[in-house]
């Protein structure tokens, strides 16, 4: 699934809040957006037919009812998908190297990658 960096915004804002949103709390909580607040409905409706979204409820708004919308998928499969897509497996010791290198990298970080990697290790065996 390939999402528009617009729509990628939007996913980013449901992943973070891990909860069900409505359309104006998605607006309200997209702080850098680089969309306008009039063009959520085209951007949420291209992530229900994408599959990225999903329908979650209603919440009330005043006098009306509106749509609350959650991620149906997890972040992690997501860029993990769209990694592979694009690059193949090849590319995952360049992209993990990239990642070790980083200046951004703590100590903490490592730490908690090399458990990951450890666990997955195991569950390889």
């Amino acid at each position: 699934m390939e999402l528009t960096k617009s729509e990628l915004e939007i996913m980013n804002v449901l992943w973070a809040e891990g909860k069900p949103l409505s359309r104006n709390d998605i607006i309200t909580k997209s702080v850098d957006k680089t969309w306008k607040g009039s063009s959520i409905h085209i951007l949420l409706n291209s992530l229900l037919k994408k599959g990225a979204i999903k329908e979650a409820g209603f919440v009330k708004c005043g006098k009306t009812y509106g749509r609350l919308y959650a991620a149906n998928i997890p972040c992690e499969e997501y860029y993990t998908t769209s990694v592979f897509a694009h690059s193949g497996k090849a590319v995952l010791p360049v992209l993990f190297s990239a990642l070790i290198n980083s200046d951004d990298l703590t100590p903490v970080m490592v730490d908690e990658l090399d458990a990951m990697l450890q666990k997955r290790k195991k569950e390889l065996e």
